[in-house]
């Protein structure tokens, strides 16, 4: 039989991992293409020949997904496979449609071909949306487990933005590992949370050997914890599934993929930010939930802040700079930095975009509805310097940070600034200590 054409529509995460577990070793099937979307400066790269495997001695070249009906026509593709996340259903159809339309098979992969089989027990950590909360949520279970004497190894949904090889297997134990490992913010936002309060981190491009490096890592593992990226769910089959929900943006639970696909699977939904959220959002958010997984627990949280010096927000006019991903793919429209603005009395949020300097003007031409938020956009070096210039150039008393690093270790800030801190807090009962204590039991 002839091998299927496949190409693989990614944005250097989902599409990887897919590759790895089913089509490389798979004479079935060549792969003669991804193609990438969502983040910047990723294609024209190829996947090597090292990570490809034997069927793929000259690697696989990587492409703008714009060029998706050419490529289907010149290498005559027989199916594309989407494996990227944080997509509304409208855009995963219209996709569907091109494919249909140029003549090839479209598909979604599910987990029963792509999850991998871990030797410890896993958590995973997975939400419906980018920004709802899921580090935090990391944070709190490890906190708990660590009480209980458990040594927990978490491992984070990739972002390989650089040297690919390199990036097979990266570990982090401390700081100094970003800067060895030369992490982009968007990295260094994920890792440093946890490296910072003294956990370890694995990451990369091949999630079995990712894992297994994990299951043997030095300073011991009782458990895997999955930090999940984007709306995603786990590469690794879990023991337990905890999927956060976010009341702020009601109902896309049910409208993006693959978030309902997390909150299909969840053992645990976490509906987070309710102290900021309204109450009908709230209540929209559970029906939701009860429609698509009534067996589910639900806990309900509160993203609480800490504000290292408020005297810095009264009054004042402020610039705030939130997580990058959060602000364009996500679309969120209030995150931390706007809820601890008005909480702590800012005069005037100041609009960044009259501001905005190289790169992050293309930023907010793609995501038009960013709004008066700043995107710590540093997926480069260009686009570091480029942050620099903007908060540089912003007339604002105040620059207010909800990045979940200390932004100031890796852009200059020359202004008074403020750092957003927060964390998970459970409300009433069940909490996550009740849910992890029989998680437990069972492991011991």
């Amino acid at each position: 039989m002839d091998k299927r054409k496949v190409i693989i529509i990614g944005a250097a995460g989902r599409d990887f991992h897919n590759f790895n577990t089913f089509y490389r070793d798979n004479t079935a099937y060549q792969v003669v293409a991804f193609t990438a979307a969502q983040i910047p400066d990723i294609a024209g790269r190829k996947y090597p020949a090292s990570l490809a495997g034997s069927l793929y001695p000259d690697g696989i070249p990587i492409f703008e997904q714009s060029e998706l009906k050419r490529l289907i026509s010149e290498f005559a593709v027989d199916e594309c496979v989407f494996a990227y996340s944080d997509v509304p259903y409208e855009t995963v159809m219209g996709v569907s449609a091109e494919v249909n339309a140029a003549g090839a098979d479209f598909m979604l992969m599910g987990y029963k071909n792509t999850q991998i089989k871990s030797t410890k027990p896993v958590i995973s950590v997975c939400a419906t949306r980018t920004g709802c909360g899921k580090s935090q949520t990391s944070r709190r279970i490890i906190e708990i487990l660590m009480a209980h004497g458990l040594k927990v190894i978490a491992v984070r949904h990739p972002m390989p933005y650089g040297d690919l090889e390199a990036q097979k297997v990266q570990r982090f134990a401390a700081i100094e590992d970003l800067a060895k490992n030369k992490c982009t913010i968007e990295e260094m936002e994920e890792y440093e949370p946890h490296v910072s309060r003294g956990n370890v981190i694995y990451a990369g491009v091949d999630y079995e050997a990712i894992l297994r490096a994990a299951e043997e890592d030095p300073n011991g593992c009782d458990v895997i914890l999955w930090d999940g990226g984007n709306n995603d769910f786990s590469f690794y089959v879990p023991d337990l599934t905890v999927t956060v929900v976010d009341p702020h943006r009601p109902g896309h639970e049910l409208a993006y993929y693959p978030g309902e696909v997390s909150l299909r699977v969840a053992d645990v939904v976490v509906i987070n930010k309710i102290d900021s959220a309204d109450f009908e959002g709230i209540q929209t958010v559970r029906r939701n939930i009860a429609k698509v997984n009534p067996k589910a627990t639900v806990v309900d949280a509160a993203s609480t802040l800490t504000v290292d010096n408020p005297d810095l927000i009264k009054g004042k006019r402020v610039l705030v700079v939130e997580d990058g991903p959060t602000l364009t793919h996500g679309e969120m429209k209030i995150g931390a930095g706007v809820v601890a603005a008005r909480r702590f009395g800012a005069a005037e949020l100041i609009d960044p975009r009259p501001f905005a300097h190289g790169k992050l003007k293309e930023t907010f031409l793609h995501y038009p509805n960013i709004g008066t938020l700043l995107p710590a956009m540093g997926y480069g070096e260009q686009q570091m310097k480029d942050l620099a210039e903007t908060i540089e150039k912003v007339d604002c008393d105040t620059v207010l940070i909800a990045t979940p690093i200390d932004l100031k270790r890796v852009v200059k800030i020359n202004k008074p600034s403020v750092k957003v801190d927060y964390n998970l807090q459970e409300i009433g009962s069940p909490d996550l200590e009740d849910i992890l204590k029989d998680f437990i039991k069972k492991i011991k």
